[in-house]
């Protein structure tokens, strides 16, 4: 069994599948944090590896850039694969002078103007939500394992570089309490909801829209270890 985007067999993702962005991030955490990871998937470059942590089996596979790319892969997933949970592992522009480079934020939920919702499935409303139980069990594994999470809203915006609109967008979501801004997880969970599986979304601060600092695309691929390692807690939980 496959799909035109996964040349995977079933069976061959675990249940639990950590899903950052770039797909050189999914390369980075199978080698340095899974036992035994197998490359499962490549095709168009979109890595899909399975292995163990602490013995327990899991998945990491990026999902590229933007709600339809996470839409396709997270969707398939779900349907085809049998993938219960997935853990969003990505990047985000802070919209707060007190939320700084490296800081890792859990998505309570996802604000978004977008239509992806309303035209996938016939979704209603700005906001979508991660399971909340999911969100628990990754703020549990961040206390034992001392990692500082803040836990807030955000903004998942369709749109990287806007004409005219990004202040008045920014303004919008920071009057929803939004403090930060991606592009993928009101989609994800908006899948993972009409679908009955289970979402969450893990952030790390890549660049800050307030001070302007910024990490680096090498920081950005490798440098985001405690999102990481409280996804990887939480899969591991999740599955044991």
């Amino acid at each position: 069994m496959s799909t035109p985007h996964n040349r995977a067999e079933k069976g061959d993702f675990a249940k639990t599948v950590l899903m950052p962005g770039d797909p050189l991030r999914a390369k980075y955490i199978a080698e340095t944090f899974l036992e035994n990871p197998k490359l499962v998937n490549d095709v168009r470059n979109m890595f899909g590896y399975t292995g163990t942590y602490k013995g327990v089996p899991v998945s990491v596979m990026a999902s590229g850039m933007g709600m339809p790319s996470i839409g396709i892969y997270s969707y398939e997933l779900y349907k085809f694969y049998d993938v219960e949970n997935i853990i969003r592992v990505g990047s985000a522009g802070s919209y707060r002078a007190d939320v700084d480079l490296l800081d890792v934020v859990l998505a309570s939920k996802a604000y978004s103007k977008s239509s992806y919702a309303m035209v996938q499935g016939g979704g209603q409303g700005e906001f979508m939500y991660p399971d909340d139980k999911l969100n628990e069990v990754i703020k549990g594994c961040a206390d034992e394992s001392g990692i500082k999470v803040l836990e807030a809203p955000i903004h998942s915006g369709d749109v990287f570089y806007y004409q005219d609109g990004f202040n008045k967008f920014k303004e919008l979501s920071q009057q929803q309490g939004c403090v930060c801004v991606e592009m993928e997880s009101f989609a994800l969970f908006h899948n993972a909801n009409v679908l009955n599986k289970h979402a969450a979304c893990l952030l790390t601060i890549s660049d800050s829209l307030v001070t302007s600092k910024e990490t680096t695309a090498k920081e950005r691929e490798t440098s985001f270890n405690d999102m990481i390692k409280v996804a990887l807690e939480a899969a591991a939980k999740l599955d044991a």
